[in-house]
C-alpha cells in the first residue's frame, strides 16, 4: 500500500466523517483539552502498508478500528438491558420502566419452557413457569408482553434458538395488529442453533433440519424484513460455558460463516442477506484480551466475507455485534463487588467498538435481577457514555503495542481453529464429532484448576473473603401463581379459538416442512389462527425429528 494509496483513504474518511451526523456533545477533556476525532502514528512510526492491512480507516476495511465512521462521535452504542420475567404483563412493565429510565433497545429473555418449544401445561414445564424469562404461549401473549410499546419505533431484540422461527412470526403478527409492516420491524433474533449443539443445549430439531430452518428465516427476512437482524451468531453462551476468549472468537466465527455458507447454498446472494447478520460476544473481566478480541473479530470476519465469500457491497464485510458482561464472573459472595466487574467489563465493550451492550446486574448470580440491581446496571453505562470521555475519540487504545499485539494473537489463534474445524469438514460434522464440546471442557477445567490453587485470585471467593457472610440483598423471587395463571391462559385459549381454522393451519405448516418449502408463511397464518408454541413445535417435530446430543467425556 503506498502512501499516496494511504492518503486517498484518510481523505475518503475524512469526506464520510465530514457527511455523517454528529451527537452534539462537548467533546475536550474536563480540563478542557480538544479530542480529535481519531488519532493516527504520525512521522518515522507510519508504515503506510502495514497500517492500510492491519487497522485502515474506522467504517472501511479491515474495520479493524470500528465499523462507523465517526463510530460513538455519531452515534452512542444501544443500551438494551436484558429483561424478562413471569408473566407477559410483568415483562412488560419492565419493559415500560427501563424506556422510562433512558434504555433505547428492548432485549427479551424468554422462560425455559418457551426456550424448549413447550407450552406452559405441558408437563415438563412444571415448576419452570416465568422463572428465567417471560412465558409466552400464543399470540395473545406476544400482544401483551408489547402492549403498550410501538415496534416501529423501538428496537427489539428476542434471546431464542430452538423455537426462534415461531417467535419472530409472532412478532411480525404483533406488527400487523399494531398497524406495523414487516419491513418496518428493526431488532435482532438471536436464532444461532449452532451454538446450542457446542455450549447451551436449548435445541429441539438435528442440526441439519435447524439448519434448514435457519435458512428459511434468513430467506424470508431477506425479502420481507430488511431492517432486522435474522441471526445474532452468539459466542456469548461458548465463553459462559467455559471456552477461552480464542475459542469463542474462532468458535463463534466458524459458526457465521456456516450460517453463510448455507444461505449462499440456497442460491441467496451474499450481498443481499449478508449486511443483516449480526454477532454477539462476551465481554469477560481480562480487560486488553476481551479489546484485542473484538477488534480482531472484525478484521477476521471483513477479510473471510470479501476474499472468501466473494461479498462486494462493504456492508457485507462489516462485523456488528451486541455486548453483554460476563455472567460467569459474578460472583455470589460479596455481590456488591460484581458492579466493579460489570463496570470494567463494559468499558472493555466500548473500548472494542461495540455497537450495544447489555450490563449484567450484580444479583445476577442468585436471581433475575431486581429494578433496583437492574437501574445501576443501566447506569453504569451511561456513566461510560457521558462521564468517562471514552466515546470522544474513536478507538483510543489504537497503536498500544499491547493492544495491537494482542489484536494479532487473537487473529492468529482463531485462524489455527479455523484449520481444525476444516479438517473435520465443517461446523456441523464437529459438533457431532464433539470437537467443540471437548475443547471448551478442557478449557474450564483448566482455568478451574488455576482457581482452586490460587494461581489465580477472585476477590471474596479465593481471597479476600469475609468470615461469616450473610446474603443482605434483596432478589426476585417468581410467585407459583405465575404458573398457574400462564396454564389459565393457554387452556381457555384452546376453547375459545376456531378449533377447525387452528388445527388446518396446524397441518399445512407440516406439509410445508414434508415438502421442503419455506415455512414462515404457514407459521405466519398458525399464528394468526392463535395455535399455540408447543403445538407449532409438534406440528414441526412429526417431520424434523429430535435432536439427541451424544454424550463427550
Amino acid at each position: 500500500m503506498s502512501k499516496h494509496s494511504y492518503s486517498e483513504s484518510l481523505k475518503r474518511w475524512q469526506e464520510k466523517v465530514a457527511k455523517a451526523d454528529n451527537r452534539e456533545y462537548d467533546y475536550t477533556t474536563i480540563s478542557g483539552l480538544k479530542n480529535d476525532l481519531m488519532y493516527l502514528p504520525e512521522g518515522d512510526e507510519l508504515d503506510h502498508e502495514q497500517y492500510m492491512e492491519k487497522l485502515g480507516f474506522p467504517g472501511e476495511y479491515p474495520f479493524t478500528r470500528g465499523v462507523h465512521p465517526n463510530m460513538y462521535r455519531g452515534r452512542l452504542w444501544t443500551m438494551r438491558q436484558f429483561a424478562g420475567f413471569g408473566t407477559p404483563a410483568d415483562t412488560n412493565r419492565r419493559f415500560k420502566f427501563l424506556l422510562e429510565q433512558g434504555q433505547t433497545g428492548l432485549s427479551t429473555a424468554f422462560d425455559m419452557p418457551t426456550l424448549m418449544g413447550y407450552d406452559s401445561d405441558h408437563a415438563l414445564s412444571l415448576g419452570e413457569v416465568g422463572h428465567c424469562g417471560v412465558s409466552i404461549n400464543s399470540i395473545d401473549d406476544m400482544l401483551t408482553l408489547f402492549d403498550g410499546i410501538p415496534l416501529d419505533q423501538v428496537s427489539t431484540s428476542m434471546t431464542i434458538n430452538g423455537p426462534a422461527i415461531i417467535l419472530l412470526a409472532m412478532y411480525v403478527v404483533v406488527g400487523e395488529r399494531q398497524g406495523v409492516s414487516s419491513e418496518k420491524l428493526r431488532g435482532t433474533l438471536q436464532n444461532d442453533i449452532l451454538k446450542e449443539y457446542i455450549a447451551q443445549k436449548e435445541f429441539i430439531f438435528p442440526p441439519e433440519q435447524s439448519m434448514h430452518i435457519i435458512t428459511d428465516m434468513i430467506e424470508w427476512c431477506t425479502e420481507y424484513m430488511p431492517a432486522y437482524n435474522t441471526i445474532s451468531i452468539s459466542g456469548y453462551h461458548i465463553r459462559e460455558a467455559g471456552s477461552t476468549a480464542a475459542q469463542e472468537l474462532a468458535f463463534t466465527l466458524a459458526d457465521g460463516f456456516a450460517y453463510v455458507e448455507a444461505a449462499m447454498e440456497r442460491g441467496l446472494d451474499v450481498d443481499k442477506f449478508a449486511r443483516r447478520l449480526s454477532f454477539f460476544f462476551n465481554s469477560h473481566i481480562d480487560f486488553f484480551e476481551e479489546i484485542g478480541k473484538f477488534r480482531a473479530a472484525r478484521r477476521i470476519y471483513a477479510k473471510r466475507m470479501k476474499e472468501k465469500y466473494g461479498a462486494k457491497d462493504p456492508r457485507s464485510w462489516m462485523l456488528r455485534f451486541h455486548t453483554q458482561t460476563a455472567g460467569h464472573s459474578l460472583t455470589a459472595p460479596q455481590p456488591e463487588n460484581n458492579i466493579v466487574r460489570t463496570a470494567y467489563e463494559a468499558l472493555a465493550g466500548v473500548l472494542g467498538g461495540t455497537q450495544s451492550l447489555h450490563t449484567n446486574s450484580m444479583d445476577e448470580v442468585l436471581a433475575l435481577p431486581t429494578e433496583k440491581s437492574v437501574e445501576i446496571a443501566l447506569r453504569t453505562q451511561q456513566v461510560i457514555a457521558y462521564e468517562t470521555g471514552v466515546g470522544s475519540t474513536i478507538d483510543p487504545l489504537a497503536g498500544s503495542y499491547y493492544v495491537e499485539a494482542m489484536t494479532d494473537k487473537m487473529e492468529a489463534e482463531a485462524e489455527k481453529y479455523f484449520d481444525i474445524i476444516d479438517e473435520y469438514g465443517g461446523v456441523v460434522p464437529a459438533i457431532e464429532a464433539g470437537y467443540f464440546q471437548r475443547e471448551i471442557g478442557k478449557a474450564a477445567y483448566d482455568v478451574a484448576r488455576k482457581y482452586d490453587s490460587k494461581q489465580r485470585l477472585i476477590v471474596g471467593v479465593n481471597a479476600f473473603i469475609r468470615e461469616n457472610e450473610t446474603m443482605d440483598i434483596p432478589v426476585l423471587k417468581i410467585d407459583h401463581q405465575v404458573e398457574l395463571d400462564q396454564v389459565s391462559k393457554v387452556q381457555k385459549l384452546r376453547k375459545s379459538r376456531n378449533a377447525t381454522e387452528t388445527d388446518q393451519a396446524l397441518r399445512d405448516l407440516t406439509q410445508a416442512c414434508e415438502s421442503g418449502e419455506n415455512i414462515m408463511p404457514p407459521l405466519l397464518e398458525a399464528v394468526r389462527k392463535s395455535a399455540t408454541l408447543g403445538e407449532m413445535v409438534q406440528a414441526m417435530r412429526q417431520v424434523y425429528g429430535t435432536y439427541i446430543e451424544t454424550p463427550v467425556f
